[in-house]
């Protein structure tokens, strides 16, 4: 379970946080910046303050006990921080090579994926790393939205086994 999860959930993360990323840092379009500071903005929001309004919007769409709420939400943006990790990583990129690739004949989602996602491999390699820890230990999303015990993932699998020991040795106790 928490290896399906944490693949799917990993790969939206970094598609979704490359892509915002590119349009953050190589198109101008009025309002970009504050755009970003939004983004940014909301890394100050701790996940407990939106986790009641989340959960009814999962469970109106029928997600609940499902891994979909895991998963989804990676798909739609990447986190904050990965954008803002991504956005300063291209920002250091010239963009000579944009425009010299605009004169072969290149679209910007060309640019993207045959430019600019080779050259930041590095900062590709390090959202990765520390998007699989992150999901992998994930504990308070798949105990709040994962019902069934055949579900759980890793984390919430070890503190159900944990407690359920505990319980049981009280018991014989």
């Amino acid at each position: 379970n928490s290896t399906v999860v944490t693949f799917w959930a990993l790969l939206g993360t970094v598609i979704s946080a490359t892509v915002v990323a590119y349009g953050f840092a190589r198109f101008r379009v009025p309002g970009r910046e504050v755009f970003f500071y939004i983004t940014l903005a909301t890394m100050m929001l701790p996940a407990e303050v939106t986790l009641i309004p989340t959960y009814l919007l999962f469970k109106e769409l029928g997600w609940i006990n499902t891994y979909l709420p895991l998963i989804v939400p990676a798909w739609l943006g990447g986190g904050a921080f990965n954008i803002f990790l991504m956005r300063q990583f291209m920002m250091g990129i010239p963009f000579d090579l944009d425009e010299a690739a605009k004169l072969d004949g290149a679209n910007s989602w060309r640019i993207l994926w045959q430019i600019m996602v080779p050259l930041c491999k590095p900062a590709i390699a390090t959202m990765a790393t520390l998007g699989f820890i992150s999901q992998w230990n994930n504990f308070l999303a798949p105990l709040i939205y994962l019902n069934s015990e055949e579900k759980y993932t890793v984390a919430v699998g070890m503190r159900y086994f944990q407690s359920a020991m505990a319980q049981g040795s009280a018991v014989v106790s």
